[in-house]
């Protein structure tokens, strides 16, 4: 006698099977700040990136299964490349690569035994800040248009929360920095001390020409980090975004 299953349970043990895979990993965030959006993510892995360019003003995160976001990633920029390519580069937007990607894991999380464990950020900084866009996209294919911050990963519960303790939208780069640590510190229910050694960190950055993506590592981090931790004050940005 064949086994039968309902759709609607095959639906949730694919959705159970992906969200615990996703929570195994550390957790993402991406924030508005005064100068665009910033990117932290917990990574201690100095080449296999969470956080990476996909056009002129657009960029990804992800939390998850590496070799499954990556292949994402990489779909992106070809798919980018080719349509600014094709029409212009000001008709690649960060919507239009939202909804690629959505269709891409709605069709691969219907028809396929094993959903891709990964869940993604797609965010475009505008000429202004009311211009900047952050879509989420999850395992499933849905997509939620954030306005200002968003957190992925193993305890996104915890760091939302944590967010939305400090979140500022106005703050200078040092003080959105130090939010994102103090909600990743958060994770898995207990505070620990980061550094710059375990954050992967990068900015689209509102003031650069053309392309905005900027990774920010080594001594500018260290500084960056410095600054955010400097006690009762609000530090102004120091240019360490900048080549």
């Amino acid at each position: 006698m064949p086994f039968y299953v309902s759709p609607e349970q095959i639906m949730k043990d694919k959705a159970d099977y992906a969200r615990k895979g996703i929570a195994r990993g550390r957790s993402a965030v991406v924030l508005r700040y005064d100068g665009g959006i910033l990117f932290v993510a917990d990574n201690m892995s100095r080449t296999l990136h969470k956080i990476s360019e996909l056009y002129d003003r657009i960029a990804f995160a992800a939390v998850g299964r590496y070799n499954e976001f990556e292949n994402l990633r990489l779909a992106g920029v070809r798919y980018a490349d080719s349509h600014g390519y094709a029409y212009d580069r000001r008709d690649v937007t960060g919507q239009m690569l939202a909804n690629a990607y959505a269709q891409t894991l709605g069709a691969v999380f219907t028809e396929s035994n094993k959903p891709w464990e990964v869940e993604i950020v797609v965010a475009e900084v505008g000429d202004t800040p009311e211009a900047d866009q952050i879509y989420r996209i999850t395992f499933d294919g849905s997509v939620v248009d954030e306005r200002d911050f968003v957190a992925m990963g193993g305890s996104a519960e915890r760091v939302t929360s944590a967010l939305k303790e400090r979140y500022d939208g106005e703050a200078p780069l040092a003080t959105a920095l130090a939010t994102a640590m103090h909600a990743l510190s958060h994770e898995n229910g207990e505070r620990r001390e980061l550094e710059a050694a375990s954050l992967e960190v990068a900015v689209l950055d509102r003031a650069r020409e053309h392309r905005k993506f900027r990774r920010v590592q080594g001594e500018r981090l260290n500084r960056l980090i410095a600054e955010s931790r400097a006690s009762g004050t609000r530090p102004e940005e120091s240019g360490d975004t900048e080549t």
